[in-house]
Order: C-alpha cells, then sequence, then structure tokens
C-alpha cells in the first residue's frame, strides 16, 4: 500500500487514540477510500454519462472534487495552489488522491490546537474556520462520490460489490 496510486485502496490503520485531528484524518481517510473505488476503472462512457441535461458528468464530477482538494489542501497544508483545469481525469483522480493524503497525515501530525488556526480563505478577504471545511468541502465531496457510485451504475460500470466500507477494504 506505498505506491501513491494505490494508497486509499484501503483505509490506513486507524490512530491510537481518539482526538478531533485523529477524527478529522480518518474523515479524509474515509473520503479518499471512497472516492479511489468510486473512480477506480471509470471507462470512457462512464466518465462522459451525466443523467440529465442539469446534472454533471461523472468527468466534471471528479474535477469537481479535486478542486475541493485543492480547497481543503490549502487550508490545511497553508498553501494557495490554484487547481490546473486542463488535466485528464486520471490524474485528477491522482491528484485528489495525493491531496486526501498530504491533508489526513498534516493533520494527523496536528494537535487538537492547530484546528483552531486551519481556515478556509477566500479571495474577498474572507475566511471560515475549520468547522466550515467538514460541512463544506468534505461532506460534499463524500456527496459527490456517492453521485459517481450512481451513475456509474447508470452507465453499466457498477461500483465493485467486494468493496466493504464500513471495514474500509475489499472483502476476502
Amino acid at each position: 500500500m506505498t505506491d501513491e496510486t494505490q494508497y486509499y485502496s484501503e483505509i490506513p490503520a486507524p490512530p491510537e487514540s481518539y482526538t478531533a485531528v485523529n477524527v478529522a484524518a480518518r474523515m479524509v481517510d474515509g473520503l479518499g477510500f471512497r472516492f479511489y473505488w468510486a473512480t477506480d476503472g471509470l471507462r470512457t462512457e462512464d466518465l462522459d454519462f451525466k443523467p440529465g441535461n442539469d446534472a454533471r458528468t461523472v468527468s466534471e464530477t471528479i474535477s469537481h472534487i479535486f478542486e475541493m482538494s485543492v480547497l481543503i489542501a490549502n487550508s490545511i497544508l497553508k498553501e494557495s495552489q490554484s487547481p490546473p483545469t486542463d488535466l485528464p481525469p486520471d490524474q485528477k483522480r491522482h491528484l485528489t488522491l495525493v491531496n486526501l493524503r498530504k491533508i489526513s497525515n498534516t493533520l494527523r501530525n496536528s494537535s487538537d490546537k492547530d484546528l483552531e488556526g486551519y481556515v478556509i480563505k477566500f479571495g474577498n478577504g474572507k475566511e471560515l474556520p475549520f468547522w466550515n471545511l467538514i460541512n463544506g468541502p468534505i461532506a460534499d465531496a463524500l456527496w459527490h462520490c456517492g453521485q459517481i457510485v450512481s451513475f456509474r451504475r447508470s452507465s453499466g460500470n457498477p461500483f465493485n460489490s467486494n468493496v466493504s466500507v464500513l471495514n474500509g477494504r475489499l472483502r476476502e
């Protein structure tokens, strides 16, 4: 599980203790695991699928999750990277998984007090606290992983039925 592209094929072992940063990191790991399997083995017809005119395609949804991973990374890693828009979906998938791993590792190596310093910064100078990262982009990205699973099922390529989201690994 050391290969970057395979890291979230399983959820990492849980931390030894329940702390705010460990819980936050575990939420990000859960997102990484779900995103990994929601997007694993997508075909061109899956990437182009959308259930109606008002919906995003799977490819557009991957782009949106990628952009949210950059927003979360900028907040936690205290960076100001802008997400490139001209990348193919497989590269956005890879970079999303890399971002989530960096975020999780940073959270795990933080103190609970550090959470107070993690803020979402907007171009207009507005800032929102860490709480908004949880109910905003982290929860939204989880929501969109579910959409990808639903959309890929509709396009004839269902989610791997051996994935156990409860246990964070493939069923044996």
